[in-house]
């Protein structure tokens, strides 16, 4: 009986534990008062928002086809992120689904991205977002793409 209680309260202290640091959001965890300030102030550039709804401001990767990933873009190097536009330029990879997706291969084709419209956030109408995103292919562009194509954000 005492060694069946002793694993019990093991069990639970440990279940505690997992269940406190799983349901503390980073945000929450304590932070050193200048980081905390910084982290807190607004900002009047527009943000990019991710396949997970996160607010993003000049990220190195960014997640295209969000429900199959079958296109991303890579290594982002920005020189504008500003009130009404951002510019880059980077790698689109998108996978060819020869003969179908899953068995489809990855080619690499370099880009020029754009950001602009940018709009209140539905999810956090404190901050705007950009709305539409154009990537004009410098050189190769996958099968049945154009040069420049447009594509709305999600919101």
């Amino acid at each position: 009986m005492r060694m069946r209680a002793l694993t019990t309260a093991v069990t639970l202290c440990a279940v505690a534990s997992l269940a406190t640091a799983a349901g503390t959001p980073p945000a929450a965890r304590s932070v050193s008062a200048p980081a905390a300030q910084t982290a807190r102030q607004p900002t009047d550039l527009p943000v990019l928002v991710d396949c997970f709804w996160h607010p993003h401001i000049r990220p190195a990767d960014f997640m295209l086809a969000c429900g199959d990933g079958n296109s991303r873009l890579a290594s982002l190097r920005w020189s504008r992120w500003g009130t009404d536009s951002a510019r880059a330029k980077g790698v689109n990879w998108v996978n060819d689904c020869k003969p179908y997706c899953a068995a489809g291969r990855f080619h690499a084709y370099p880009v020029t991205v754009r950001l602009d419209h940018p709009q209140p956030w539905k999810k956090r109408p404190q901050l705007s977002h950009y709305s539409r995103i154009t990537l004009e292919y410098t050189d190769r562009r996958p099968e049945r793409y154009a040069q420049t194509v447009s594509y709305p954000l999600w919101d």
